[in-house]
Formats: structure tokens, sequence, C-alpha cells
């Protein structure tokens, strides 16, 4: 594979991976490093972090929204480079918490920004590039993402291993520099025309009024419940109830993001419309189920090798419905957004992330570690049966004359 075919195309798509790279690098040195500082540094108790962090994203979810809005009407790039620089802010205030109100104060910020940034950059993207071209470039932008959790992750093992104060208080330092230059790069992109404010009588947050888009919504959250699997639930059954090696956690995290880095793109190709985007998530769903089975199957009497070489397989077939339904998801996400209202139905749209990040650890846990096998198999059956319904729901919400893309004006740099 040439390295031009690593990246995406010239233009606004590689400087939207540049910002995506420079933010997520310090992301993955983060997320593998902060529960270590809040206990160890700040002092807070597993239960206090779990408690704020739940409200923190529960706060997120809901302000996405009309962060998302806000994008629309005030013009997306200079939206997203004011929750750039805020969300830099919020982690520069971990840096000098000493107890749990100030934590989940900063953290409430912090998602807050984080779910807005979210928004305003899917209304920048869509504001930049056609829409028969979004979709490949999310999938670019999803392969730079890991690539750069996947490099911020080894950065924050060396912080790890130092187990320092200092150490941790690095990694946050880089996590506000990369958002910085997130912000900066975010800036050299051409500005999208904000779109007019509603008419009188209209509501301003008229996703919250759209039914077809809640349910498409809705499914889509419950799909994403695949998240917590990889970093929550499977390292809690593959330690309590296989005999694999304790390593193959890490292996397997290693797998999912290189396939990501190397496949994505490759996998959303197909993925041109809202027909073929039904089509990929369904698939997904099919593949989950076999990926349900094949972990479930771990479990049973036998080697610790046979235990391992069915985690991988499920591991590999995670990883192929995880690149269907990103690749489904993203094409239905914008194409059932009204043109001049993309970055509130994207902040909508989003807060199935957040909700998975809230509900999906709980839920999980509850449903695999206590039920095991029959959990597995539950498990597989919901994200078949969401899969499904998404046809239907998506048919729904097309019927919508307003749903109908345009393109947004785009303004001289």
């Amino acid at each position: 594979m040439t390295t031009t075919r690593l990246l995406p195309p010239p233009g606004a798509p590689r400087r939207l991976a540049a910002a995506q790279l420079a933010n997520s690098v310090g992301d993955g040195a983060y997320y593998v490093c902060s529960v270590l500082y809040f206990t160890r540094v700040v002092g807070l108790s597993p239960a206090e972090i779990g408690l704020g962090l739940t409200v923190a994203w529960a706060v997120g979810s809901v302000a996405g929204v009309p962060l998302g809005a806000l994008a629309d009407r005030r013009g997306p790039r200079g939206t997203a480079v004011l929750l750039a620089l805020a969300t830099a802010a919020t982690v520069a205030g971990f840096l000098v918490i000493d107890s749990f109100w100030p934590f989940l104060l900063a953290a409430c910020g912090y998602a807050t920004a984080q779910c807005g940034l979210s928004a305003a950059r899917q209304a920048l993207l869509a504001g930049l590039v056609g829409p028969e071209e979004r979709t490949g470039v999310l999938a670019y932008l999803q392969a730079v993402l890991n690539a750069g959790l996947a490099l911020g992750a080894a950065a924050g093992g060396l912080a790890i291993a130092a187990d320092t104060a200092t150490a941790y208080r690095l990694v946050f330092a880089m996590d506000v520099l990369g958002f910085l230059a997130c912000a900066g790069v975010v800036l050299r992109l051409p500005a999208v025309a904000p779109v007019p404010a509603p008419a009188a009588g209209e509501p301003r947050l008229a996703v919250l009024r759209d039914r077809p888009y809640a349910l498409v919504t809705f499914l889509n959250a419950v799909l994403l419940l695949r998240m917590p699997l990889l970093s929550l639930a499977l390292p809690l059954w593959i330690t309590e109830r296989t005999h694999a090696p304790g390593w193959l956690v890490s292996a397997l995290f290693v797998l999912n993001t290189g396939a990501v880095m190397l496949f994505q793109v490759r996998m959303a190709r197909p993925v041109t419309d809202l027909g073929s985007a039904d089509g990929a998530v369904r698939s997904s769903g099919r593949i989950m189920a076999a990926c349900c089975a094949v972990f479930a199957l771990s479990a049973l009497p036998g080697s610790r090798w046979a235990a391992g070489a069915l985690l991988v397989l499920g591991a590999v077939l995670q990883v192929a419905g995880e690149m269907r339904q990103s690749a489904g998801a993203w094409q239905i996400g914008f194409a059932l957004a009204p043109a001049d209202r993309i970055g509130q139905y994207q902040g909508f749209f989003g807060t199935g992330v957040p909700v998975a990040r809230t509900l999906g650890p709980l839920l999980l846990t509850s449903l695999l570690l206590l039920w095991g096998v029959p959990g597995w198999l539950l498990l597989g059956g919901v994200f078949t049966a969401a899969s499904y319904a998404m046809g239907p729901a998506v048919r729904w919400a097309s019927r919508r004359s307003a749903a109908t893309p345009g393109e947004p004006a785009v303004l001289p740099g």
C-alpha cells in the first residue's frame, strides 16, 4: 500500500486528518494514564472517579445538541476552534484539582467541550466535503484517530512505567498541547458560512422533535455498545472466565487498532448511499452476533491456547463488524440531517458515544460476567435486532423532505 493511499485527499480532508492526529495522540496517553493520575496523584477513590465520569458524560451528551446548533448558527470553524481551546483548558484544569468537586467540574467541562467539538467538526466536514465523499473521508479520519491513539498509548505506557506525579502531569500537558495544535490546524481551514436562524415560530432545536431521527440515533447507540467490549468487558472476561493468558488483553487491543488503521478506508469504500449504508449496518449485526458466539465459546473447558485462538477469532470478527457499522452509521447520520442543521443533528446523533461510555460498562459487565455464555448470546441477539431494525427506521426518516442534504456555502479562508 502506497503512502498516498494511506493519506486522505489533499486539501481540507488532509488538514482535518492533521487536526485529528494532533489531539488523538494526547488523548491516547490521557486515556491510559488518567485513572492512575486521579487515584495516585489527586487521591480520588475509584467510586468517585466512576461517579464523576458518569455525570460528566451525561452532561456532555445533553450539551452536544445546543453546541452543534451553535456551530450551525455561528459557523463550524470558529466554534470548533473555541471548543478545542476549551478542551485544552479543561485538561489543564485537571492539573490543579485536589478533591472530588473540582474534579467533577473539570470532567463536566471536558465532556461538554469534547461532545460539542465532535459536532462542530462534523458540521465543518459537511461544509467542506461533498456528500458523496464524506464517508470515505471519515474512514480516513477514523484510521488517523486509531494511529494517534496507539502512539499516545505508547507514550502513556512510559509514564506508567515511571509511575511518578511528574510523568503523569507531562501526559496531561501533552494532551493540552495536542488540542492547542488541533485548534491551530482547524483555524487554517476555509470558513463555512453559518446558516440563518430559524424563522419565528420554528423550533431552534428541531432535532429534538424529529422522532424518526431519534429512533435511528437510539438504534445506533445500541450498536455502539460494542465500544466497552474491548476496553472493559473483554479484559474482565478473559481474566475471570477463560484460561487464556492475560497478555492477550493488550494483544487484542493492538489487533483492533491496527486493523482499523489498515482496513477502515477499504471497508467504507462501498458505502455511498442510504441503501449501501443499511446493508453495511445489517451485515455488521450478523458479524457481531457471530463474534459474541465465539467469545462465549472461549469459556468452555479446554486448553489455554484453544481459548486464546477463539478470542483472537472473536476479536477479528469484532473489528470487522465495528468497521462495517461505523461506515454505515456515518453515511446514515449525515444523509438524514437537513443541510441547515447538520451541527445540531450530528450533536444529537453523536450522543450514542457518551451513552455507550456511560451505560455500556454497567450493562455489559452485568450481562456477560453474571450470565456468562447466555449473556453473550443475548448480546449477539441485541446487535442483530438493532441492525435489522435500522433499515425500516432509516426509510421512515428518509421520507422527510427536509432530510435531503444540500451544500452549505464555503467562504474564502
